[in-house]
């Protein structure tokens, strides 16, 4: 769903590739969009075909929506969209969360190389958190020299510039940059969906958890002015979007370096104001910020989805300092208390590390504790991976493979226990689903989201996708519903 605002329209129209070059950061990338759109017209009249180009997104959702800022520019300039690496334009958008996304990435570019080969057309750019490691660029220039342009996590608007500077230079375009003060949206983006979309209120993080690369990839803490995320949210609502999540690494900080600070809960009353907006969900808070003012703002509010996710990585005091989390198992029980006290009903979900180092059965008991305590929805546990450039890679107490395994399958067995308890509360109720797709293994259901954040399967069609209906749940299937239409 290509997004263009009207203005944009026109500034697009309006560039003439005779002047000179701007310096304005948002017009200089459209003077390369159209620039890069006049070299792609010349070359499909060439070679007498469309060229393709494909986006392949590693990692989080604030990288599934830089991607839709990739692939919207990359259309824009007459690149036609397509699943296929046997594309004319490849760009892998790298996550860096984990060591074995960089091995995944390494390994799938033996792969564009050899398809390379038998295409002298195709352009192959890397770019995203993995680009940000010095290490990462050094290896792809020395070792996969194939690989045409290489850029980071600040640059993303970049990619028509850098896409020119490769078809006017030799040898490899790298464009690393450590910090910007830009922040560059009001760019073509083409949205997976048409009726939901994420929108990015601030950028980094300030927090350095010890197991954690992201604030050294993402850097420092920027947010982007509330006028800007409001127009946004208006251009998306008048566009057909229904749901907005709101991204950032840390969205309960949003606002503290603004000239005229803001916080993320009167950012959220505003955004609740826009007509036509029906759902507005966020990603992700951290327990050490998440306020009263927040709790309150949300249990009054009709648009705001009954869904917190609330990562609590470890249940043990000890191992909460380790990792640099500024809070206690007792804090963040009591953080719990607050939000069910004015929100009895509001999903929770969480996040939970097993095997950090150092962690001993009592701490790993901890863990569970809070899991029975906190009663989550669902929860996304992870096995400890060690990440070169953190803290925590260092520490010594690195905890026994077959230990962590054990661990890990307990935990997933509470985990499974208290939210299959809690989950099946809903069970003979009317909810509100909004249809995201056609099921993938039924096509005679649809699949809806709950404003719980939880899926419910029932009998529809395609042309349901995008609205929002009331399903009846009939039965629990663990993390899913199986429902009919009301």
């Amino acid at each position: 769903m290509n997004q263009i605002s009207s203005e944009l329209k026109e500034k697009l129209e309006s560039v003439n590739l005779n002047d000179v070059i701007p310096e304005n950061s948002l017009d200089r990338q459209l003077y390369f969009i159209e620039k890069c759109k006049k070299e792609i017209a010349e070359l499909k009249e060439k070679i007498g075909r469309p060229l393709y180009a494909c986006v392949k997104t590693f990692g989080c959702q604030m990288n599934a929506r830089d991607s839709e800022k990739l692939l919207g520019i990359l259309m824009q300039i007459g690149y036609e969209p397509t699943e296929s690496e046997e594309a004319d334009f490849v760009i892998y958008n790298t996550c860096t969360v984990r060591e074995n996304a960089n091995t995944r990435v390494y390994g799938r570019l033996g792969h564009l190389h050899a398809i390379k080969k038998k295409n002298p057309h195709m352009i192959i750019a890397l770019c995203g958190c993995m680009m940000q490691e010095p290490d990462v660029v050094e290896t792809i220039r020395n070792s996969y020299k194939f690989v045409d342009i290489v850029f980071g996590t600040f640059n993303i608007f970049k990619l028509a510039e850098l896409l020119d500077s490769r078809w006017n230079s030799e040898g490899q375009i790298i464009d690393i940059w450590e910090e910007t003060k830009d922040i560059v949206e009001e760019l073509p983006t083409e949205r997976k969906f048409a009726f939901k979309s994420g929108v990015n209120i601030m950028y980094g993080c300030d927090n350095f958890c010890s197991y954690c690369i992201v604030p050294y990839v993402r850097g420092r803490e920027k947010s982007r002015v509330p006028e800007e995320i409001v127009c946004e949210i208006e251009r998306l609502v008048k566009d057909g979007v229904k749901e907005v999540m709101l991204l950032g690494q840390n969205v309960n900080s949003y606002g503290k370096g603004l000239a005229e600070p803001i916080t993320f809960a009167q950012l959220l009353h505003k955004i609740e104001q826009i007509d036509g907006l029906e759902r507005i969900r966020f990603m992700t808070p951290h327990p050490k910020d998440l306020s009263d003012e927040l709790i309150d703002v949300m249990s009054k509010s009709t648009k705001i989805c009954n869904h917190i996710h609330l990562p609590l990585q470890s249940g043990s005091d000890r191992l909460l300092k380790l990792m640099n989390r500024k809070y206690t198992k007792e804090h963040y029980l009591a953080l719990v208390d607050r939000i069910r006290a004015k929100m009895p009903d509001v999903s929770l979900t969480t996040d939970i590390i097993v095997g950090f180092p150092g962690e001993t059965e009592e701490d790993f008991e901890d863990t569970l504790d809070v899991v029975c305590k906190a009663k989550y929805d669902s929860a996304y546990t992870f096995i400890y991976s060690k990440r070169t450039g953190t803290v925590a890679a260092n520490m010594e107490d690195q905890v026994d493979e077959a230990v962590v395994k054990e661990r890990f399958n307990r935990l997933l067995e509470t985990v499974n226990e208290v939210s299959h308890t809690i989950i099946t509360r809903y069970t003979g109720t009317v909810q509100k689903a909004l249809v995201e797709a056609v099921n993938d293994h039924d096509d005679t259901l649809v699949t809806g989201r709950l404003t719980s954040n939880i899926l419910v399967h029932f009998e529809g069609g395609a042309d349901l996708i995008g609205q929002i209906v009331d399903v009846r749940l009939d039965e629990c299937k663990g993390f899913y519903y199986m429902g009919t239409r009301v």
